[in-house]
């Protein structure tokens, strides 16, 4: 494996996973992005909705990803905090549909957790990323 590229594991005998990777093995800069949620730049949640708090979510780990001149092809896992598990079955087309809009056709090894409640009133996910950029 070179310093620019990943590789994506999947067991030749498996299913294929939907929507992510079962692993991903990546060298160059690590970065980690803590915990991101559906707020703007100035602390407020963009909306009660669902589907919304994820894209904007998305859309802050791209814009700390940037900061450290990355992509979203860049990310090699996503674990995502959900408050309601059945908001995100209910509605996993249209979070697929966020997805792509903000991260593309790329779907690195990603883990979802149901949880009891997120710090932020009103948060309903919270997602957190690693990225690695590979060498100049």
């Amino acid at each position: 494996m070179s310093k620019n590229t990943f590789e994506f594991l999947q067991p030749k005998n498996w299913l294929p996973p939907k929507g992510y990777s079962n692993g991903v093995a990546a060298e160059g800069r690590q970065v980690f992005v803590a915990g991101q949620i559906g707020w703007s730049e100035r602390g407020e949640l963009v909306s009660d909705d669902f589907v919304a708090q994820v894209e904007r979510a998305l859309a802050n780990i791209v814009q700390v990803l940037a900061e450290a001149r990355g992509e979203p092809r860049h990310l090699t896992r996503l674990t995502w905090f959900v408050t309601e598990k059945s908001a995100y079955v209910a509605r996993q087309k249209e979070i697929g549909e966020a997805y792509r809009r903000v991260i593309g056709r790329h779907f690195p090894a990603m883990s979802l957790i149901v949880v009891a409640g997120l710090l932020e009133p009103g948060a309903k996910v919270e997602i957190e990323a690693t990225a690695v950029i590979p060498a100049e």
